[in-house]
């Protein structure tokens, strides 16, 4: 019989903390069921697969993100709201270690679209507008951001950083300087 109270959201909500204990490949309907003390059959009932609880554990942690994001750059413009929106996105990878992992999970097209994953597109956009790039320096500088933030925490959180000074927040702060500067002063294409 089915624990009173389980729910998808609930089983999301609760895969999403074990990714964060044991890490996201690690999570399955058999390790949730455990969880909670029921038969995997059970769990069936909410879910289809393995599959479709890491795909709501990563909207949820799209949606936790996004919200997180559009609350420290509220009102921000420049450089204090680039350092806002890189600040949620490493402190969330550092709180939240497998829930990260699951916002960077491949979505289908559809569930993409209507995921927190535009929010964080148009944020990043927004942000962006403080620098006035045009198209298509614009989507250059996206991906030249995305690919800085989750490079350097996908670094930092397997310990690459922690055997050598300086310490890695003073590099943070530092690359964030440089994307700065490198966004103010965005190179003409060459001819």
């Amino acid at each position: 019989m089915v624990r009173a109270g389980l729910t998808p959201e609930r089983l999301a909500r609760a895969g999403a903390e074990l990714a964060d204990e044991v890490g996201f490949e690690q999570v399955t309907v058999s390790a949730l069921a455990r969880r909670f003390d029921v038969k995997v059959a059970s769990l069936y009932s909410h879910l289809r697969n393995s599959q479709e609880l890491k795909t709501r554990i990563a909207l949820l942690a799209l949606e936790e993100l996004a919200d997180r994001a559009a609350e420290a750059v509220a009102g921000r413009s420049g450089r204090d709201a680039l350092t806002a929106f890189a600040d949620v996105y490493r402190d969330y990878a550092r709180e939240h270690p497998g829930r990260y992992a699951a916002a960077r999970q491949p979505l289908d097209p559809e569930t993409a679209a209507a995921s927190a994953g535009v929010r964080h597109a148009q944020m990043m956009r927004a942000v962006l507008r403080g620098y006035d790039l045009a198209e298509p320096d614009q989507t250059h500088a996206v991906r030249l951001l995305g690919s800085v933030f989750h490079g350097y925490v996908s670094l930092e959180l397997s310990g690459a950083f922690s055997h050598s000074a300086p310490d890695p927040r003073e590099s943070w702060s530092r690359i964030l300087d440089a994307l700065d500067t490198t966004l103010r002063t965005w190179p003409a294409p060459a001819p």
